[in-house]
């Protein structure tokens, strides 16, 4: 199942339209992502093809569309993993690290898979992500638990201003990637039962038509479900929290020399079985 945020009310994705959760159930369920995530069994309890369409229209334009919001707004909480690809620490010149390394891109940077995006210095970066929308979510979650607390799956794009995010000793990571619109997530979220493996998908990223990642999610140093219940040992994971699970190698700042956004470029993020994004810089 696909679920997306239209005009800011949560909709169940088909081919063929799309289904205004609330209005169908009669108000038995939530108008809104944030809380719908929480209630998965319910609403593939409810759910059947056999619920009539809000509205007509193909799911590849609706991934499109301007009503279209980012998955969820106004989490509690986004986390998002540094250096979490092999070939990325390679590019880098990093050593792998020995448990996950955690920053936050702030939620105000969430947007829709369509949004623009400013660039606030001559080097931002783009970083393709597979992101993980928390469902029942916990505290103290084992690897074997973990599944059970994610509600689904969506493609992320962890657009990062190196200038900001680099400066200073320590670094700004949270605040180099929290820009306005900085956090492109979408188009949907594709609920967890489609997904029995999220570390066995391609992921890529082209901007202006030319590919510069292109991997696997099996790449990954730390598993989706290792990352998941590593986090819950330290902070209570909420229905809707977000997981940015890192990138793969491709990023700009790995070439020689480093490669940059500038104003009118198009950044094209695919995640297979999960949709696209396209973002374009101004």
């Amino acid at each position: 199942m696909r679920i997306a945020s239209v005009a800011g009310r949560a909709v169940v994705v088909r081919d063929d339209g799309f289904v205004d959760v609330a209005l169908a159930s009669e108000g038995t369920l939530p108008s809104e992502t944030l809380a719908l995530v929480a209630q998965i069994d319910r609403l593939t309890s409810w759910y059947s093809p056999e619920v009539a369409l809000t509205e007509e229209i193909a799911a590849a334009d609706l991934a499109l569309d301007s009503r279209i919001g980012p998955v969820v707004t106004s989490p509690s909480q986004v986390f998002a993993i540094g250096l979490n690809y092999r070939t990325h620490a390679l590019e880098m010149g990093l050593v792998t690290p020995p448990k996950p390394m955690v920053f936050t891109k702030f939620p105000s940077c969430l947007t829709s898979a369509t949004s623009t995006f400013s660039l606030f210095s001559d080097e931002v970066d783009w970083e393709a992500e597979l992101v993980v929308v928390i469902g029942s979510g916990g505290r103290d979650l084992t690897v074997e638990e973990a599944p059970g607390a994610i509600a689904g799956y969506c493609v992320g794009q962890d657009i990062s201003n190196r200038a900001l995010q680099l400066l200073g000793s320590p670094a700004q990571f949270s605040l180099g990637k929290s820009h306005r619109n900085y956090g492109p997530v979408g188009p949907w979220i594709t609920t967890a039962d489609e997904i029995p493996d999220p570390n066995d998908l391609a992921i890529s990223c082209s901007v202006n038509d030319i590919l510069y990642q292109d991997a696997s999610t099996s790449d990954m140093i730390f598993s989706v479900f290792q990352i998941v219940a590593y986090l819950s040992t330290v902070c209570e994971l909420h229905p809707g929290d977000l997981i940015f699970t890192g990138s793969p190698a491709g990023v700009g700042q790995g070439h020689r020399p480093p490669i940059f956004l500038r104003s009118g470029d198009v950044v094209a993020t695919t995640i297979e079985r999960l949709g696209s994004l396209r973002n374009v810089a101004e």
